[in-house]
């Protein structure tokens, strides 16, 4: 069983009612309260481990006692736990919820990769470029490599949560930094591909029409609305179990990155036909990786909320 630490500051004429609090919850435990510990500002610190089973009912209710507002909460997880008790009241919980997914934690990472500075853009950039380059040698592992550098999820799943939760300006700004992001990719790998061409170091292959690579990518098909698909769940279920989030992006990558690529090549080689179908690849795995995380997130969190229903003392 998962254990998390907390580590609350509480002032002073509040700390009874919260320590009550978790005092009263079985799944919380080695509670320790030190008065007068924290000096700026001046609060009392409170410390225990919570069982992870728990940890959404329990956040609840320090949300309630309004913690976030007049004091803080962290919280980490711990690595390891040598304890007999612990054992014991981790075994008398169900099984079932021994992994369930703190969804602040969930949300918290969402919040932190929906961050769009410089750096949010200049990946795209150079992602494009990579698969431009990747496009005109027909070179599979640029593109994979042009994949990796993408950054899209944190803004998709941004977007995700914003629907979910109601929030128009995290979903608004999510839609910004893909809009600018990608444009900007487009515009890129564009330039570079006629810097190529002015300079006559278009590859003959790829100048004879024997592109294989990119006509996987501005076909849109059965096929890549599928891989979106499933792209969007894996995405948000790695999420809420804290898997890889570097593996998941390259995953959702092979949506976007490509075709963004794929635009601006096709547009500077005089092909607009293949650019269209390009654009619409990306505009609709986009559009899918948005709806289906959307979608995913909402599911797993009810899915979630009705096990601890059926299990109130977890």
């Amino acid at each position: 069983m998962d254990l998390i630490r907390l580590r609350l500051v509480s002032p002073p004429h509040r700390t009874d009612r919260v320590a009550a609090a978790l005092a009263a919850d079985p799944c919380v435990l080695n509670l320790a309260v030190r008065r007068d510990a924290i000096q700026q500002p001046p609060g009392d610190l409170l410390e225990c481990d919570l069982l992870q089973a728990a940890a959404d009912r329990v956040l609840a209710t320090l949300r309630a006692l309004e913690v976030d507002r007049h004091g803080s909460l962290t919280a980490d997880p711990v690595a390891l736990a040598l304890s007999e008790h612990t054992d014991a009241v981790a075994a008398r919980l169900p099984r079932r919820l021994s992994r369930a997914p703190v969804w602040a934690a969930v949300e918290a990472r969402i919040r932190a990769d929906a961050a769009y500075t410089p750096s949010f853009l200049l990946l795209l950039v150079v992602a494009g470029v990579i698969g431009a380059v990747g496009l005109l040698t027909n070179s599979q592992i640029l593109i994979v490599a042009a994949m990796i550098l993408g950054p899209e999820y944190g803004a998709i799943t941004g977007v995700a949560l914003g629907l979910d939760r109601g929030e128009r300006r995290l979903a608004g700004r999510g839609m910004l930094a893909l809009t600018v992001g990608f444009t900007l990719a487009v515009l890129a790998a564009y330039a570079f591909t006629l810097l190529v061409s002015v300079a006559g170091l278009v590859p003959e292959a790829f100048a004879r029409g024997i592109r294989p690579v990119s006509h996987l990518i501005y076909t849109p098909d059965f096929y890549s609305v599928t891989v979106a698909l499933l792209a969007g769940i894996a995405g948000v279920v790695a999420l809420a179990h804290t898997r890889s989030s570097a593996l998941i992006g390259v995953f959702v990558s092979v949506t976007t990155i490509p075709a963004a690529a794929d635009v601006g090549v096709s547009l500077a080689v005089g092909s607009p036909g293949q650019a269209g179908g390009s654009l619409v690849q990306l505009l609709l795995n986009i559009a899918i990786l948005i709806v289906t995380g959307f979608a995913t997130l909402r599911a797993q969190r009810a899915m979630w909320a009705r096990v601890a229903r059926r299990h109130p003392g977890g």
